[in-house]
């Protein structure tokens, strides 16, 4: 896999948040994907207090979501915890373990957000643009917003409203389950990104790509012990 090299990781605060503002202009919003044969699905997992990040990244066939590849990388992480600047945290970790896939896959699900965010460039957006593949955030918690109320089936959605524009879809996986936070990072729409997020989704709140991910970068951690 080819990745791009937009900036350094090792910036200030200050100089993270102006790449944002500048990368953002950058982001393609749109319902424009045609065809998908394979889709990722990429999580970050550390013990609390560590600067040892473990990031795997695992994809599918679609429709199927059989199995098809799977990538993990570990690194000592430096940037500390600001709210709104989790991808200078996981994006070190994560781009490497991209870049041991065989294949680039069509589209990518990361636990995080997309647009949805208060700058406009969460952790999927960013990653999107180094990685230039269609990226979608689907997060389990609000970072920035307002939403009416979900219906309790699965299926159900609303929009999620920043500063009077929709920045995603809050989107109701399993009946009676909290939702979740589903946002275009770059290349995809905000209709794609829900129903591909809800198309993998097999019964548990997660879709399978993010789900899958989190167990296997979970192992790693467990196994680096």
């Amino acid at each position: 896999m080819k990745i791009k090299r937009l900036h350094s990781w090792q910036v200030p605060y200050t100089e993270a948040i102006a790449l944002q503002k500048k990368l953002c202009a950058q982001l393609i919003i749109d319902d424009s994907l045609r065809q998908i044969g394979t889709i990722a699905g990429a999580d970050i997992s550390y013990d609390k207090g560590s600067d040892l990040f473990f990031a795997a990244v695992v994809v599918m066939d679609y429709p199927s979501l059989t199995v098809v590849d799977e990538a993990s990388f570990s690194a000592r992480i430096s940037f500390p915890y600001i709210p709104g600047l989790l991808s200078f945290r996981e994006g070190p970790a994560l781009l490497p373990a991209f870049a041991g896939l065989a294949k680039a896959p069509d589209v990518i699900i990361f636990d995080g957000q997309g647009i949805a965010h208060p700058r406009g460039i969460g952790l999927a957006s960013h990653m999107g643009l180094f990685l230039d593949i269609p990226s979608i955030g689907c997060a389990k918690t609000l970072l920035v917003g307002r939403h009416d109320p979900v219906g309790e089936e699965a299926g159900e959605s609303t929009v999620l409203i920043y500063q009077e524009r929709i920045i995603g879809t809050v989107l109701r996986t399993k009946k009676k389950v909290k939702p979740v936070f589903v946002s275009p990072g770059h290349r995809i729409g905000f209709k794609q990104a829900a129903k591909i997020v809800l198309s993998c989704c097999r019964g548990y709140r997660l879709p399978e790509p993010t789900r899958l991910a989190h167990l296997a970068v979970n192992r790693l951690r467990r196994q680096s012990h």
